[in-house]
């Protein structure tokens, strides 16, 4: 019997308005080898922790709350080190919904489109942001950490209007009572 792909999970969140257009579930993935000097969220870089969850799972997970929001993003620790694992979760995701995906690595757009079944991977995200945290270009707005990152339009669902006008930060506070601060500048307010 075949073992089921799994992806290594460090947080889902069920809805933000922060990560993307409009209400929306997010996972974090887990593990990242780039190590982008001053990275937000250096707790994602280790690949053995998270949970490790298969993708027909995870996709039930999210399809729970698909009523509530109008898509997903997917973020990271580096969610194309798991590019299998990844594309077979995105494929089941699509099959089964017509939600966005918003799609944020630290690979710039270049080596993506050199990785093995990048034409695949476009075909399943609606706007993948790429490249590397560079501290010294920070720029934290648009959904856009750092100047150097690139928002590509794959699908035509959103403009970078509507990438403009999403929150910079917010505040989240979970089931579990848990304060959540998320976006792409949650520690400055203004």
């Amino acid at each position: 019997m075949k073992k089921p792909l799994t992806l290594r999970v460090h947080h889902f969140e069920p809805a933000s308005q922060s990560n993307g257009p409009g209400w929306r579930s997010v996972i974090w993935l887990q593990g990242c080898t780039l190590k982008c000097p001053g990275c937000f969220n250096p707790e994602t870089h280790a690949n053995t922790i998270g949970e490790v969850i298969p993708v027909t799972v995870l996709a039930e997970k999210i399809l729970s709350f698909q009523s509530r929001v109008e898509g997903l993003t997917i973020s990271g620790g580096e969610p194309l080190q798991q590019l299998p694992a990844l594309i077979a979760f995105l494929a089941e995701f699509r099959r089964r919904t017509n939600l966005s995906v918003l799609l944020f690595s630290g690979y710039d757009w270049r080596e993506i489109q050199s990785m093995p079944k990048a034409g695949l991977l476009f075909s399943l995200v609606d706007v993948l942001i790429s490249g590397r945290y560079i501290s010294s270009q920070r720029l934290a707005r648009g959904l856009m950490g750092s100047a150097n990152k690139t928002a590509h339009f794959l699908s035509g669902r959103y403009s970078q209007a509507d990438l403009a006008a999403v929150p910079e930060a917010e505040v989240i506070l979970n089931q579990n009572g848990e304060i959540i601060f998320s976006g792409i500048n949650p520690a400055r307010w203004g």
